[in-house]
């Protein structure tokens, strides 16, 4: 068992904590357990997590807390949020405060092992085609206006300045620029970008999109290189759009 295949569980009631615990090592992964917000963060800072799982409302620190810290040290890593609050403001806020995705409480044992499973075969995937990109010496970089991104670093730089995005961010950019002026649906994205689509949950789009757009809007000063196609979904313009390999 590798440190690709843990997952941190951080989770006050012992009693939930023991069931992901129990369900998620029948996928055979290694599971740790935390159940204070501030010594989540130290655990995420001294180990490589394959995935958190995050409890919403904790001692110590809160999970959107623990989100925005842990995005100060590692911006790429993968967060499901879980709470108990279903709101559309409580889901958005979740999302805005760093987490790649979210589960509202109750949910099913299958959905949550399904959601894990999707979410951790397609970032292992991933990763091992950058690695094999590397071992044969080869790239490919997208520049869009004054930003290039790089698939094979999992870099996106501005005048040779990085650009901190999450592994979700960088998923849906990188998925943006390899279909310029290709219109895609929420629906289409969550199928795409997070392997998965779920009624309920565009949500998601919205909020990874309008924090892409604000890191753009910082960085370059241009929030529109995502476009919005109203009624229909996003695009990425074309406009000084290439691909170098």
């Amino acid at each position: 068992m590798s440190e690709t295949d843990s997952i941190l569980i951080v989770e006050d009631d012992k009693d939930i904590a023991e069931l992901l615990k129990v369900n998620l090592e029948d996928l055979s992964f290694q599971c740790d357990t935390c159940d204070r917000g501030d010594q989540a963060v130290t655990q995420i800072a001294n180990k490589h997590y394959a995935l958190v799982v995050l409890d919403l409302t904790l001692p110590g620190l809160n999970g959107l807390e623990v989100c925005k810290k842990v995005r100060e040290f590692n911006p790429q890593q993968p967060i499901l949020m879980l709470t108990a609050k279903s709101s559309e403001l409580d889901q958005i806020i979740g999302l805005e405060a760093g987490a790649d995705d979210y589960m509202t409480k109750p949910f099913s044992i299958p959905a949550l092992q399904a959601r894990v499973r999707t979410r951790i075969r397609r970032s292992k995937s991933y990763f091992q085609s950058v690695i094999n990109a590397h071992d044969k010496g080869e790239s490919e970089r997208h520049v869009v206006g004054d930003l290039s991104i790089d698939s094979t670093c999992r870099e996106v730089k501005v005048h040779e300045a990085r650009l901190d995005l999450t592994a979700r961010e960088f998923d849906l950019l990188k998925h943006f620029a390899t279909h310029p002026e290709q219109v895609f649906s929420r629906s289409q994205l969550l199928d795409c970008v997070w392997g998965y689509n779920h009624d309920g949950y565009e949500h998601t789009v919205n909020s990874h999109i309008n924090r892409l757009r604000t890191k753009l809007q910082t960085a370059v000063g241009n929030n529109s290189i995502i476009q919005t196609v109203w009624g229909v979904g996003y695009k990425l313009k074309t406009e000084n759009c290439f691909i170098h390999h």
